[in-house]
C-alpha cells in the first residue's frame, strides 16, 4: 500500500500538436521532439507512470540488461546496490558494453546505447538469442529520466567511464585505468523534475533479485542497501522447484514434491513446475526471458490448454468420465493450481514497454505440445498421480455446479443485480464512476456521522453490520447468503468471480475506513480478503484505498487543534508545544463529530489515504492463506515472526 498523490498521466507520442495563442493550427504547429526529449516529455509512455511504480521500473531495466548477459552465458553475478534512498548502482560481471565507436555514427556504442532509442545489441540475434529487453528504449529512458547517470565498463583491458545529466552526455567516453575483468557498472539518480517520490523501494527490488535468482539457477545475485547497513547473496540451484516449494512451505499440497518438466519445442525454452492445494482460487506465476508477464499471454493460455487436453484424456481413458457433457471445464482443472511457468525464446511480442503479456502466437502450442507430452508421459507412468489429480478435479466439478445453484438462486432474488441498490446505501449523486467514491464504513454510529461529513456530490456511504464472513474459509453459498456481502456486491455492481464485470462498477475509488483498533483492523483484513479472492481486478487496477483517520487530537493554548495520525507524529508535535496540553485517543469513528471526521479523514484535500495495490502476488495469496485460513499453525508461526512489525495495536 502507497499514499496516494493525484497526478495525471496523458499518453505519449515523438510528435506533439501544439497551438498557437490565437488558437491556429498550421505545420508550425508541429512539435518535434529530438533525441530523449520524446521521453522526458511523455515519461509514462515508457516507463507506464511516474509514481513509485514507475520510478522502481527504472532499476528493473537495468537489471534486466544484466540479467540478459546471464542468460546469454556471460555473466555469473549481479550486484546491486542501494547508496542512497535515491541513488542505485547495477553491477554485472558480463561483456561490457562495447566502448569501440559506431560504423554509422561515430560514437562509441555504449554513448549510443545510452543516448538513442531503439538502440541496442537486442536487435541482433547473434548477440543475443534471448532477451527481456528487445524494444532498445530501456537503458536509454533510465539515461533520459535521471539527474545523473554514471556507465562504467571494463572491456578490453580498460576501464571507461562516461556521465551523463538528464540524457545528455557531460563527459566524453573516458580510459580511466588497466583492469583485467569485465563488466558493466550503472550507477544513476532518478530526476525530481520527473517522479512524484525518488526514493527506490528497497523491499519491492530485493523480492525481486530474489525471484531473479530463481529463474535463473546458479547465477549469484548480491544485494546491499548501504544506508541500513543490509547485504543478502541470493543463489537457489533447486531453481523454480525451489521457489514454488519456498511459496507454499506452509500449506497444505497435494503432492509432496511440485511436477516438474523442462525442455524446448518449437525453438522455445520451457520449464514449469506445478502443484495443487487445498484453496480455490489459481495462481500461475509467468516469466518470459526472467520478465515477469503479470497479466499472462499466450504461454499461458498454451499452459492451461495443454494441462486441460491431458486430464480429459486421461479421465475419460479411466472410466471417470463417459462422454462430453461429463468432460472437465478449464475452471475445474485450474482450482487450486499453484504453477510457475517459465520461458525463453527469440523477439517475444510483448504488449508495451512494461511487458505484462506475451502475445506470440506460436508460443501457444509450443507450450501447449511440450505440457501435452510431457505431462501425458508422467501420468502414464505414475497412475496413482492421475487417479488424485482427477479425483481432485471431480470434487471441484461438483462444487462449482453446487455455486452455480446456489449463485442462480441468489440471481433470481435479484441480490447481484447493479439495478438493486442496497437499502443502507447512501449513494451520492454523480454518475460518473471515475468521479465517484463509495466509503465502506464499520457499524451505524460511524455510517451516520459519514452520511453528515461527506461530499453528497461525489461520496457514497455503505455501512456494514460488524465483521463480514470470512470467505478464506465459507463455501460460495454461505458467501452470496450474506446480507453484507449482497449489500457489497450490490453496491459495487460489478458482480463478482465469473460473473465479474469491470465496466459496471459504479464507483472508482472504494474506500475501506473503519476504526483504529482491533475490530477495525480484523474488519479491514476480511475486506481485503474478499476483494482480493472475489473482486481481484479491483486490486490490479488500483481502485481500493484505506481511509487513515487521525489517532489523536492535541488540545493546547497555543495550538488549539492538532491532529496526529500515528504515535510519532504525537511526540513530534508534543515535543514542540510548551505548557498544558490536552490529549484525546479516538479508537472509534463515531466518537468523531461530523464535521471533524470530514476535515481530518474525508476532504479531498485534507485526506491522508493509502492505495492498495500488489506486486507479488503469489506473496499476497500465500500471506491471505496463512492469515485467513483453516491452518492455526502457520497462521502463528507468522505472527511470531512479524509482532514486533506492528503498529498501533490497541490492547
Amino acid at each position: 500500500m502507497v499514499e496516494e498523490k493525484e497526478k495525471s498521466i496523458h499518453s505519449s507520442e515523438d510528435v506533439v500538436m501544439e497551438s498557437t495563442n490565437n488558437g491556429d493550427y498550421n505545420a508550425s504547429s508541429i512539435r518535434v521532439l529530438e533525441g530523449l526529449e520524446a521521453v522526458r516529455k511523455r515519461p509514462a509512455m515508457y516507463i507506464g507512470s511516474t509514481d513509485d511504480r514507475g520510478l522502481n521500473h527504472l532499476a528493473l531495466e537495468i537489471i534486466d540488461n544484466c540479467i540478459d548477459e546471464a542468460m546469454a552465458g556471460y555473466c555469473t553475478n549481479i550486484t546491486v546496490e542501494l547508496k542512497e534512498p535515491d541513488i542505485i548502482s547495477v553491477i554485472d560481471d558480463g561483456r561490457g558494453f562495447p566502448v569501440d565507436l559506431h560504423p554509422d555514427l561515430g560514437i562509441p556504442g555504449v554513448t549510443v546505447a545510452l543516448t538513442m532509442l531503439h538502440a541496442g545489441g537486442k536487435f541482433d540475434a547473434n548477440s543475443y538469442k534471448v532477451s527481456g529487453g528487445l524494444h532498445g528504449v530501456g537503458v536509454s529512458v533510465v539515461n533520459a529520466l535521471s539527474e545523473w547517470l554514471v556507465v562504467d565498463v571494463k572491456r578490453d583491458g580498460i576501464l571507461y567511464r562516461q556521465k551523463f545529466e538528464r540524457g545528455d552526455p557531460v563527459t566524453d567516453l573516458i580510459p580511466i585505468e588497466e583492469t583485467t575483468e569485465t563488466g558493466t557498472q550503472v550507477t544513476f539518480k532518478p530526476d525530481t523534475e520527473i517522479f512524484e517520490s525518488t526514493e527506490f523501494n528497497s523491499t519491492f527490488i530485493q523480492n525481486r533479485l530474489k525471484e531473479l535468482a530463481f529463474l535463473n539457477r546458479n547465477l549469484k545475485i548480491r544485494y546491499i542497501n548501504y544506508p541500513n547497513s543490509f547485504g543478502v547473496q541470493y543463489l537457489f540451484k533447486g531453481g523454480i522447484r525451489e521457489y514454488l516449494g519456498i511459496l507454499h512451505e506452509k500449506e497444505t499440497s497435494l503432492f509432496q514434491e511440485p511436477i516438474y518438466f523442462e525442455g524446448e519445442v518449437m525453438d522455445v525454452y520451457i520449464e514449469t513446475t506445478f502443484n495443487y492445494l487445498r484453496k480455490s482460487d489459481t495462481n500461475i506465476l509467468s516469466f518470459v526471458n526472467s520478465i515477469c508477464t503479470r497479466d499472462g499471454g499466450t504461454h499461458v493460455n498454451g499452459l492451461k490448454s495443454g494441462l486441460l487436453r491431458v486430464i480429459n484424456e486421461k479421465a475419460h481413458m479411466l472410466k471417470y468420465t463417459k462422454d462430453e457433457k461429463d468432460l472437465f471445464s478449464s475452471a475445474d482443472v485450474q482450482e487450486g493450481l499453484s504453477a510457475i511457468l517459465n520461458t525463453r525464446l527469440f523477439e517475444p511480442q510483448f504488449e508495451g514497454q512494461t511487458k505484462g503479456r506475451l502475445g506470440n502466437s506460436k508460443v501457444r502450442k509450443a507450450v501447449d505440445t511440450f505440457i501435452y507430452q510431457n505431462f501425458s508421459f508422467l501420468l502414464d507412468r505414475n497412475p496413482d498421480i492421475a487417479k488424485d489429480i482427477i479425483e481432485r478435479c471431480l470434487i471441484t466439478k461438483q462444487a462449482r455446479e453446487d455455486a452455480q445453484k446456489a449463485r442462480d438462486r441468489v440471481l433470481r432474488k435479484n441480490f447481484l443485480s447493479s439495478s438493486v441498490l442496497p437499502g443502507k446505501l447512501a449513494d451520492c449523486t454523480e454518475r460518473k464512476p471515475e468521479l465517484s467514491e463509495i466509503f465502506i464504513v464499520e457499524g451505524n454510529s460511524a455510517g451516520g456521522n459519514a452520511k453528515q461529513a461527506r461530499n453528497r456530490h461525489t461520496q457514497a456511504i455503505l455501512p456494514l453490520r460488524g465483521k463480514i464472513l470470512n470467505v478464506e474459509k465459507a463455501t460460495m453459498d454461505r458467501i452470496l447468503s450474506s446480507a453484507e456481502i449482497q449489500a457489497l456486491i450490490s453496491a459495487l455492481g460489478t458482480g463478482i468471480g465469473d460473473e465479474f464485470d469491470y465496466t459496471k462498477l459504479r464507483y472508482h475509488k472504494v474506500f475501506i475506513m473503519t476504526d483504529a483498533d482491533v475490530d477495525g483492523a480484523h474488519i479491514r483484513t476480511l475486506l481485503l480478503t474478499f476483494f482480493y479472492r472475489f473482486m481481484r481486478p479491483l486490486v490490479d487496477n488500483g481502485n481500493i484505498y484505506i481511509a487513515q483517520p487521525p489517532l489523536y487530537l492535541i488540545m493546547s493554548g497555543k495550538k488549539s487543534e492538532i491532529w496526529c495520525f500515528s504515535d510519532e507524529e504525537l511526540n513530534k508535535e508534543l515535543a514542540t508545544i510548551d505548557g498544558k496540553v490536552e490529549i484525546q485517543r479516538y479508537k472509534g469513528l463515531g466518537e468523531m463529530s461530523a464535521s471533524q471526521l470530514a476535515d481530518t479523514t474525508m476532504d479531498i484535500d485534507k485526506r491522508v489515504i493509502l492505495k492498495v495495490n500488489v506486486d507479488d502476488a503469489l506473496e499476497a495469496d500465500r500471506i491471505f492463506t496463512i492469515l485467513m485460513g483453516e491452518e492455526v499453525l502457520p497462521r502463528k508461526q507468522f505472527i511470531q515472526a512479524h509482532a514486533q512489525e506492528v503498529k498501533d495495536l490497541d490492547i
